[in-house]
């Protein structure tokens, strides 16, 4: 094993010891999430590692901002935002699937890269736009019937959280570009992660709410949606 694989193994362990200790992971979601990190990075190499890490660095700033003001509306997140090994999975196990993907089929590896930016997109852009949009959005309306719909609520949208998505995933393909070079595949990846978020929002509304899926269900279910979207776009321009 080269020098690459220990050094990556410290940031890991690195990164998990400082989520426990400041609050931000479980233990089981630390473990998980390291281990989801060495399966995106076989796959994506340092560029992957630095999606996941901005990608959890934009989600738990997003979600622990205005905690105060989130928790008097009865919407701050259970465990003061601390992230499970079921959460972890969620929002990075496709990307970690893709990882290995990308890894044992190095002829596809562009591919799957792509599809592995696009569901950080979609998780970033789901987390950031409903965990600002609680706090920023001025109206709401229900995804499926575009009726007023109330704060908070699995299914409901307001137009500044859409657009704080928007930016997330926006971020991400920036950071894409960066690693693999500036190309179209950039445009498919933020397209998927916002078509990935408002995926979400359809399956909170239709699903969620009437208890048919999980939170974990509906945010996994929503990355995959973004990376296959991605992989269709990037194989019809391609």
């Amino acid at each position: 094993m080269g020098i690459h694989f220990w050094f990556v193994l410290l940031l890991l362990g690195l990164g998990m010891f400082m989520s426990v200790a400041a609050g931000k992971l479980t233990v089981t979601g630390a473990i998980t999430g390291g281990l989801l990190g060495m399966a995106i990075y076989l796959g994506a190499g340092y560029t992957g590692m630095v999606l996941l890490g901005l990608f959890f660095i934009l989600g738990t700033a997003a979600t622990s901002w205005k905690l105060q003001y989130k928790q008097d509306l009865g919407l701050a997140e259970i465990n003061k935002g601390r992230r499970t090994a079921s959460q972890a999975f969620a929002n990075a196990g496709i990307a970690a699937i893709l990882g290995l993907l990308a890894y044992f089929f190095p002829v596809k590896a562009d591919l799957f890269r792509v599809m592995l930016a696009a569901s950080f997109a979609s998780a970033t852009s789901d987390t950031l736009s409903s965990e600002l949009g609680i706090v920023y959005g001025r109206q709401f309306y229900h995804v499926l019937t575009f009726r007023k719909g109330t704060r908070g609520l699995n299914g409901v949208i307001s137009l500044e959280g859409t657009a704080f998505g928007f930016i997330g995933s926006g971020l991400i393909g920036f950071v894409f570009g960066l690693g693999f070079g500036w190309s179209w595949a950039i445009g498919v990846i933020i397209i998927a992660g916002v078509l990935g978020n408002l995926f979400d929002s359809i399956l909170g509304a239709a699903l969620e709410n009437p208890g048919y899926l999980s939170n974990d269900a509906v945010n996994l279910l929503n990355t995959l949606f973004a990376a296959l979207s991605a992989g269709v776009l990037y194989l019809v321009i391609n």
